[in-house]
């Protein structure tokens, strides 16, 4: 049914673009509509994992890591049937990650130094294994396309003021005011979401590839939590990647509200305690806090398991 959804909206928002061309000049410029989103397309399928990454100052990490995390989301990889895709880390103290890259075989993976120091290996393999799940499902394409086809529109809307509508009747002053306004606010609410769509399904295949829901439950009330309270800078100055990011860094609204870009996390809580067959009402398992000694020993290893952690053995094990 996500799948559905999601190609219905993608319609919508293609159908939207070339009205607004349409409108603008004719079935000539539904065409030229048409034109400037493939090319717009193209230029951004190639190079939005690059520029994203460039943009949150990630850093790669190498095959030999000391914390484990390369070797982490290769064995995470190999669950999902999947390419490895390159690791990066970010550095901010507020805990979270994104997944970017135009098809399997040309994806990243990277999570924040935040993330890696609050949350446990269980954990933090659940959140991997989403974000393997966004790049399995080609989301993170869609995500880039979407996100284009918005900007685009919103170009297409200001071309309004200059060209005045079709010839054969045109827009006027108000109706051409009215686009400007409702033509990049639809195609928001579009985007919008398809990201929430995707990120329910994403929690499901990463549960699947992680091996158990409840890690993934865990980690997000986590990361909400630490993300409430921390600031992203980099994400403040650049909004239109907080649809990424497997929580929103941006502080949104608790509810799945029309200008949210991601589900209420509560709501996302509930399906995974659904999904592993506990009451919704049960609180997920949470590790007591833990000092900085007990983050350190609690670094990702895929090797091994620290004395300080218990639970179930992950993927990595």
């Amino acid at each position: 049914m996500g799948y559905v959804k999601t190609a219905m909206l993608m319609a919508a928002m293609t159908a939207l673009f070339l009205g607004i061309g349409y409108l603008l000049g004719g079935s000539g410029g539904a065409v030229i509509a048409f034109v400037v989103a493939a090319g717009m397309n193209a230029w951004t399928w190639w190079n939005s994992d690059k520029a994203v990454l460039r943009m949150h100052n990630a850093r790669p990490v190498g095959a030999q890591d000391p914390s484990g995390l390369s070797a982490m989301v290769r064995d995470l990889a190999s669950n999902a049937g999947m390419p490895m895709p390159a690791v990066y880390v970010i550095d901010t103290p507020q805990p979270n990650a994104f997944a970017t890259g135009r098809n399997p075989a040309n994806a990243a993976v990277a999570v924040t130094t935040g993330l890696m120091r609050s949350l446990s290996r269980e954990e933090l393999s659940g959140v991997v294994a989403h974000e393997l799940a966004h790049i399995r499902n080609h989301d993170t394409a869609i995500m880039t396309v979407t996100a284009t086809f918005a900007g685009a529109l919103s170009m297409l809307a200001n071309f309004a003021l200059f060209f005045g509508g079709r010839r054969e009747g045109g827009l006027g002053i108000l109706g051409t005011l009215a686009m400007m306004i409702v033509a990049p606010l639809a195609a928001a609410l579009v985007q919008m979401a398809i990201s929430r769509t995707r990120e329910y399904a994403a929690d499901k295949a990463g549960s699947e590839i992680c091996g158990n829901p409840m890690w993934l439950a865990s980690a997000l009330a986590r990361i909400q939590e630490g993300a409430a309270r921390i600031d992203n800078d980099t994400a403040e100055r650049n909004p239109a990647t907080a649809h990424m990011f497997i929580i929103n860094p941006l502080h949104a609204h608790r509810h799945d509200s029309l200008f949210s870009t991601h589900p209420a996390t509560e709501n996302r809580i509930a399906a995974l305690r659904e999904l592993a067959g506990q009451d919704a009402a049960t609180p997920a398992r949470r590790e007591p806090p833990r000092t900085p000694e007990m983050r350190a020993s609690n670094v990702p290893n895929t090797r091994g398991r620290s004395s300080s952690e218990s639970g179930p053995s992950g993927p990595w094990g």
